[in-house]
């Protein structure tokens, strides 16, 4: 292996459960890219909670991917975004409110959450500006999140959603959630992204990953890796699975497959 880049998930992936990252999980990267090997953090959560888990403290980043890849940053500037026009934005909002009432409704814009409900139900961390949407500024969305107790009706919510946006189902504490974002917001489409922006080839690529927002980065990439605690259908896609997010099997990967490798003059 011929490795230039490591891109990894954070929650249930590179995080422990508590969403810190242990002191040897921050070694094992930041040895990666003193020997220039690129880190990339792909995750669909906001900056602002990236920011808590001081990822940036301790260890390199060259890349974050945020919101499934709407949002990237490269070497800690903005460079580029895939969000949901104003328009377009408001009819979902409209639509998902009459079609689901049981439904609540958030909207992630330039890092600010939006919300028409106590969001701290769901996400404890998480601050929210509470609004019925009709006093939304003029910007565009990352994304938007319905949460609902039980599973929604795909095939009426397909109804609602344009040709260049998408619905994606995500992980949440006993509740349904279900992503609407751009097309071209996804992991694997940012991974490319920052791959050509730096060179490296698909084929230089190490992914992690455990959840459904994680399978086409962890095919893609040259090498994919599934936590054990990920979901069947990510394992089922990958080259390898290693030791639990809890455990430091991202890290333990790393140190047994890579660095050990590369001092036993391997890769």
């Amino acid at each position: 292996m011929n490795i230039k880049m490591i891109v990894t998930d954070l929650d249930r992936t590179l995080l422990n459960a508590d969403k810190t990252m242990s002191v040897y999980s921050r070694d094992i990267l930041t040895h990666c890219h003193e020997q220039g090997i690129k880190i990339v953090y792909a995750t669909a959560r906001p900056k602002r909670a990236v920011n808590q888990f001081a990822l940036f403290e301790s260890s390199a980043v060259d890349a974050l991917i945020l919101h499934n890849g709407a949002v990237i940053f490269i070497g800690g500037k903005l460079y580029t975004c895939f969000g949901i026009e104003t328009k377009i934005r408001d009819s979902i909002l409209r639509s998902m409110s009459q079609s689901f009432p049981a439904a609540t409704l958030c909207v992630e814009m330039e890092d600010v959450l939006y919300a028409n409900h106590d969001v701290s139900k769901i996400w404890n961390e998480t601050p929210a500006t509470i609004t019925d949407f009709t006093d939304l500024p003029n910007k565009v969305a990352d994304k938007i999140i319905i949460s609902s107790p039980v599973p929604l009706d795909m095939n009426l919510l397909a109804k609602f959603i344009p040709d260049g946006l998408y619905v994606e189902t995500s992980s949440g504490e006993n509740v349904s959630l279900e992503l609407i974002m751009n097309r071209k917001a996804t992991k694997w489409e940012a991974v490319k992204i920052v791959s050509a922006h730096y060179g490296i080839s698909a084929s230089e690529i190490i992914s992690f990953g455990d959840d459904f927002n994680d399978i086409s980065m962890i095919k893609g990439c040259g090498v994919g890796v599934a936590v054990e605690n990920a979901i069947d259908q990510v394992k089922a896609v990958a080259d390898f699975i290693c030791d639990t997010n809890d455990n430091d099997g991202v890290a333990k990967w790393i140190e047994q497959n890579l660095l050990n490798a590369k001092a036993d003059g391997g890769c």
